[in-house]
């Protein structure tokens, strides 16, 4: 297994992640982020308006701005997901993922939110073969096909809407009868020829190669039916999953890492940022913000430096040896 080092190791790449990236590479520290996929949440949704500076934007198209960004100060980025982080003697770290290995003086996570899965049997087999957890990313290969979205949220809703101008038929597939989401959204979507509610669960999902049904059982009376789908897109939320690094940091009782001010946890030399962390408004801009913040405290902690807050601004001096 490959080893290599670098100064400062992120885990994630959404809005946090990447401009941490951003903000450590102009500082050159030798930087690398290591993530199953690019841009986190923010892919999530096709209409963003409240990002100062760049109007109404999609996120897919927000993210590979910053992923751009970040690669232009240097920063590598690698599709690996990391499996174990230890702490080493002094001011070192080791990551491990299934391909490599990598030390480092510094580590910040910032990995976001996870989708929550059905954890019916078929899910994991038809993950990226039928199955999506992302609309924006996803819908635009199901044109003109039959697909399901599965939730009550506003998101599920929206994701409902997103795909009925791609697909020949779309299945609402919801647990409780009263949505999350706006009514209004509702009923504009039941005005539409080719969305179908069903108020039912998902109990698994069958194919071959690729997805071509799931069994549903309906809420009332209880019976199961099997509906013929080409895609399944799961909207049922997110949870954080930090369980891989609980012995390096406190936790709230979301599984939330629990940050100080300056994006520290309580293992020195081990950041995090956005929403994985305890911070109280899940933004974009509040997670580049504190992204931002991690990678600049985290500099500090690599060159021996104390952040001291004057009046107007953050001045340095070097830690008494």
């Amino acid at each position: 297994m490959e080893e290599k080092n670098y100064d400062v190791v992120i885990v994630g790449a959404g809005a946090a992640g990447m401009t941490a990236a951003i903000y450590a590479a102009r500082r050159n520290l030798k930087t690398v982020i290591l993530t199953k996929d690019v841009g986190g949440q923010t892919n999530t949704t096709n209409h963003i308006e409240n990002y100062p500076g760049l109007g109404i934007v999609d996120g897919p198209s927000m993210m590979k701005k910053f992923e751009e960004q970040a690669r232009d100060f240097g920063a590598e980025i690698f599709h690996e997901g990391v499996e174990k982080i230890e702490k080493l003697g002094g001011k070192n770290f080791r990551v491990t993922t299934g391909e490599g290995i990598y030390y480092c003086k510094s580590v910040i996570l910032a990995f976001g939110k996870t989708p929550k899965l059905m954890n019916v049997p078929g899910e994991a087999a038809f993950t990226n073969k039928g199955i999506s957890y992302c609309v924006t990313c996803d819908g635009p290969l199901f044109k003109n096909k039959v697909t399901a979205i599965v939730g009550n949220s506003h998101t599920a809703l929206e994701g409902a809407e997103i795909l009925s101008d791609i697909c020949s038929k779309v299945y609402v597939i919801h647990k409780v009868p009263k949505f999350a989401g706006h009514e209004n959204d509702v009923e504009n979507l039941k005005k539409k020829g080719n969305v179908e509610f069903v108020n039912a669960s998902v109990k698994e999902a069958k194919g071959d190669t690729f997805l071509k049904s799931i069994v549903v059982q309906s809420a009332n009376p209880g019976e199961t039916g099997e509906i013929e789908i080409n895609g399944l897109f799961v909207e049922l939320g997110f949870e954080s999953k930090t369980d891989f690094v609980k012995d390096f940091v406190e936790r709230d009782e979301l599984k939330q890492i629990i940050v100080n001010d300056m994006c520290e946890t309580k293992t020195s030399g081990l950041f995090a940022a956005g929403d994985v962390t305890n911070m109280p408004f899940k933004q974009i801009i509040i997670s580049a913000g504190d992204g931002a913040k991690a990678a600049l405290q985290c500099y500090n902690y690599i060159k021996g430096l104390k952040t001291v807050i004057s009046a107007d601004w953050a001045t340095l001096k070097k830690e008494k040896k």
